[in-house]
């Protein structure tokens, strides 16, 4: 079978990687707006089954031509968000499955039509979301009675190598992306009401406490985004009391945002610097971006923990998973890379062999098989915990 791979970013590569082990899969195309640097990448990686093709997404014609042309049984956007509902729109004029890590956005728009064509079509398969909807579903479904569930994602370097910048943090992910979230407002259940914290605020010292992850340290976690939806995604009921979505940072990382936020480093509006338009937050990210890069023998970590808690046969029970992810030195892949591209990767396999066949605009929350996905992401070396706290 043949997949389609749009973006070879760090993402991309590591879907392409897992997709060149995959017995399903017998050739890739792999596309990118420089395709001189992705044909000079497989070349240095040996890979046998992937050629590269060139694609400039923002040209509609361009984009729909490769799709239809390419004949894959499925395709794998890897590219910036504001693209998914363009390939997405391709794929499903070509008749053809899709995969993207990408919030759904407006992909719903094409669930109809994705029905009546029988067209599978997956968004949210990643670390987060994508990894987190679904040990989500695992931990809802321990309890007979949810009362809360707060769900935690990081992407952090490595305790050794974190200390050597004041912000004990370096990049596995766009920094424009970063910091964008920085500005996010959060939405929040507490004790039953609901919480929204504007974006300005979320560092603000009480929307922070500490999480402790046994065996790799102790981190502060900051609310981020809408975690109200879970609700609606787990179908949830009036129990519910609290609902949290919150990122991991190592201690002292909200200060400095905190601080930054304040001075306005994080505001849009572009300011005249000696006759050239900049934005504060703009200027971070070319100042910053080159200073907190890892070193080749430096890892990065990612952390996802689910917390649900409730009734079970009448008790109170507090359902716990933690996934632990670092980078492998050996490929050089990021956990970042690996915990999205790979999970990216195994929906669409899961699509190609079967396992999901539902047409229509899907969720990993509903949609994907758990316990195979948790099995598929063991064997690719993350770490997956359980545990079970009674009173």
């Amino acid at each position: 079978m043949k997949a389609l791979v749009l973006g070879v970013g760090l993402q991309g590569k590591a879907v392409i990687h897992d997709l060149e082990q995959s017995s399903l899969i017998s050739e890739i195309v792999a596309a990118d707006m420089d395709l001189e640097q992705v044909e000079r990448y497989l070349n240095e990686k040996g890979y046998s089954k992937t050629r590269a093709a060139k694609l400039n997404a923002s040209h509609e014609q361009e984009l729909n031509r490769l799709v239809r042309n390419t004949k894959a049984q499925v395709v794998i956007c890897m590219l910036p968000p504001v693209f998914e509902f363009s390939v997405a729109r391709a794929a499903l004029d070509a008749e053809i499955p899709f995969v993207s890590s990408s919030y759904t956005g407006r992909m719903v728009e094409l669930d109809k039509e994705a029905r009546e064509k029988g067209i599978t079509l997956l968004p949210e398969m990643g670390m987060g979301p994508g990894i987190d909807l679904v040990l989500g579903r695992v931990a809802v479904n321990e309890l007979d009675e949810v009362h809360g569930l707060y769900s935690y994602t990081g992407g952090i370097p490595e305790r050794a190598c974190a200390a050597d910048n004041p912000l004990n943090y370096k990049i596995t992910w766009t920094f424009d992306g970063v910091l964008k979230a920085y500005k996010r407002p959060a939405r929040l259940l507490k004790e039953g009401k609901e919480l929204i914290i504007p974006g300005e605020d979320i560092f603000q010292p009480e929307h922070i406490h500490e999480v402790e992850i046994p065996g790799v340290g102790s981190f502060e976690a900051y609310p981020n985004g809408n975690a109200l939806n879970y609700i609606n995604i787990f179908g949830l009921g009036k129990e519910v009391r609290d609902m949290g979505r919150f990122s991991l940072r190592w201690t002292g990382h909200s200060q400095f945002w905190r601080i930054m936020t304040k001075l306005g480093f994080l505001d849009d509006t572009p300011l005249d610097i000696d006759g050239v338009d900049i934005s504060p937050r703009q200027f971070l990210i070319r100042h910053l971006t080159p200073r907190l890069q890892f070193r080749e023998n430096e890892r990065d970590i990612v952390l996802l923990r689910i917390q649900a808690w409730g009734l079970k046969e009448r008790k109170e029970q507090k359902v716990t998973y933690d996934l632990i992810d670092y980078r492998d030195l050996q490929t050089g892949f990021f956990a970042m890379n690996r915990t999205v591209g790979f999970t990216a990767s195994i929906g669409a396999q899961m699509i190609l062999s079967g396992k999901i066949k539902e047409p229509g605009v899907l969720s990993p929350a509903k949609h994907v098989p758990s316990w195979d996905l948790l099995e598929e992401l063991k064997e690719r070396g993350m770490r997956i915990e359980h545990r079970i706290d009674k009173n």
